[in-house]
């Protein structure tokens, strides 16, 4: 049967996006959220967009993002940015290795990326230092996007399309039937980042989702493209002041009593990082945070058909908004039967 009232649990950018994607194909749609939309995991999120991927189903995904990401750009506020990202290794061996093989396989399914010697970076980018580099990849169809500019847009448009968003409405899902809060549905997507879990649990369903806390700054520094040094596990992109920069430091974390400050020795850490990779760098941290993110066993996310009318979109591992417009929008055809599920993700899989 093709669904057509659904409820959506979670206003984030999966949310927003599945409920705006139902909405426009007539769906009857009402999305939930607790706190205000965008409050959770998006509004933490370090908006870096690529589709430098080596697996097929994750170009799929990534190029399907990206091109949406362009078409939306310049309605209301929301821009997508276009910057090269740069991702390398300081060590040689297996590490160098990989990128050498990733370049190649992307190579198989046509992304528009390249291997980079020390020295054409330093060319390119004068601005970084890299006579350290011992293999790099670079991206050109990358960019970056503002997480509350989507959030705004895809609200707007969800609501355009038809759909309720309701805010500070805390969602009990439960099912046969699919049901939110009492009222029953055709279907429920979950797309509840962090608490996906909880609000699944609260249903009677188990998923092996692990919510982490990861920490960003923002910081001072000149214009740099989107990078990852895969050896000291940081990344940093530009921003309008400056440089926003994380690194792969996770830990475990209750998503509702969680340390929403950066620490001392993360700040620290990272202007040490950007201090040796760019050139003359004066980086002040201007503001950081914390934010949380979930991840499964195989870091591969939930996406399609949990149980019965119940579908889930979560467990991106950081990569949540980056892949929110394509995501969203396969949740959307999922649940009207417009196309099966993304295989490999699966959310029965475990």
């Amino acid at each position: 049967m093709t669904a057509r009232s659904v409820a959506v649990v979670g206003g984030g950018a999966v949310g927003l996006t599945a409920a705006y994607d139902l909405a426009r194909r007539d769906a009857d749609v009402t999305l939930y959220e607790r706190d205000a939309l965008g409050a959770g995991s998006t509004a933490r999120a370090a908006g870096i967009a690529y589709d430098a991927y080596a697996e097929d189903v994750d170009v799929a995904l990534a190029e399907r993002a990206i091109e949406r990401f362009r078409a939306f750009s310049g309605e209301r506020d929301f821009r997508f940015a276009h910057a090269p990202y740069l991702w390398f290794v300081t060590e040689g061996g297996a590490a160098a290795g990989a990128i050498r093989e990733q370049v190649e396989r992307m190579h198989h399914h046509d992304r528009d990326v390249e291997l980079v010697e020390s020295d054409a970076i330093r060319r390119r980018f004068p601005v970084l230092r890299a006579d350290d580099v011992v293999a790099a990849g670079l991206a050109r169809t990358a960019g970056t996007v503002d997480p509350e500019g989507y959030v705004d847009l895809l609200a707007a448009k969800a609501r355009e399309a038809g759909a309720t968003l309701r805010t500070d409405a805390p969602a009990a899902v439960a099912l046969d039937p699919p049901r939110v809060n009492g009222t029953a549905y055709d279907a429920v997507v979950v797309a509840a980042g962090a608490w996906t879990g909880e609000v699944l649990a609260d249903a009677g369903v188990s998923v092996p989702l692990e919510p982490y806390r990861v920490q960003a700054a923002v910081t001072g520094g000149p214009a740099i493209p989107i990078l990852y040094d895969a050896t000291r596990d940081y990344y940093a992109r530009p921003h309008p002041q400056g440089v926003i920069a994380g690194d792969g430091v996770t830990t475990p974390a209750d998503p509702d009593d969680y340390d929403r400050d950066a620490d001392d020795d993360f700040r620290d850490r990272l202007t040490d990082r950007l201090r040796d990779r760019v050139v003359n760098a004066r980086v002040p941290v201007r503001r950081s945070w914390a934010g949380v993110c979930a991840r499964t066993p195989d870091n591969d996310p939930l996406l399609g058909e949990l149980a019965d009318g119940l579908y889930v979109g979560a467990g991106w591992n950081g990569h949540g908004l980056m892949r929110a417009p394509a995501a969203g929008e396969r949740l959307a055809e999922d649940v009207l039967g417009e196309r099966d599920g993304v295989g490999a993700f699966d959310p029965t899989r475990f």
